[in-house]
């Protein structure tokens, strides 16, 4: 196995989904990088093309302070930040490596892309076995009525048993007897 410059564990701690997306907090991916956040944030305004809203976007106030309720950041006025973060997708982290130059970044990336490519299996593996399981439910569910419907029969054949016929008598004897 490869040498790995941070733990999978803390690399998937840092991934979160917000609109709809697998994405990663500015200063989370400095700090796996080992540089400063506002580094990291003046490499990316210097080359703002290459990172359109599906690669990078900012946080909105309502998604910050959700954020903060999950995680521990710290508050205005406390040294915190000044203004609501960036967050990068799995192809802006992808675009980060190119604009970063540092050996680190570049091992750091193909680890974080590692991740996410194994987050996205995890998630096609569950819905592979949410299908599975779906369609056990379905023969379940076909098998109760098929009992159901055996027993309504069986139910009838006690019944008609229950209920005494006469017999036509056969055979020699008289009737008399």
């Amino acid at each position: 196995m490869e040498n790995q410059l941070v733990p999978d564990e803390i690399i998937m701690n840092k991934i979160y989904y917000i609109r709809g997306q697998k994405v990663m907090l500015a200063s989370d991916l400095a700090e796996l990088y080992n540089i400063e956040t506002r580094v990291l944030n003046q490499s990316v305004s210097r080359n703002l093309k290459r990172f359109p809203e599906d690669f990078m976007f900012q946080l909105s106030e309502n998604e910050y302070s959700s954020l903060t309720s999950q995680i521990v950041m710290s508050k205005k006025g406390r040294g915190g930040r000044r203004v609501l973060p960036f967050v990068f997708t799995e192809h802006g982290v992808l675009m980060l490596s190119s604009i970063l130059n540092s050996d680190r970044a570049i091992e750091v990336n193909i680890q974080v892309m590692r991740i996410f490519t194994k987050i996205r299996q995890m998630l096609f593996d569950n819905t592979e076995l949410r299908l599975e399981i779906e369609k056990i439910k379905f023969k379940i569910n076909d098998q109760d009525k098929n009992m159901e419907i055996v027993f309504q029969y069986l139910d009838e054949l006690i019944d008609k048993k229950e209920e005494p016929q006469e017999r036509k008598r056969i055979g020699y004897k008289p009737d008399n007897l």
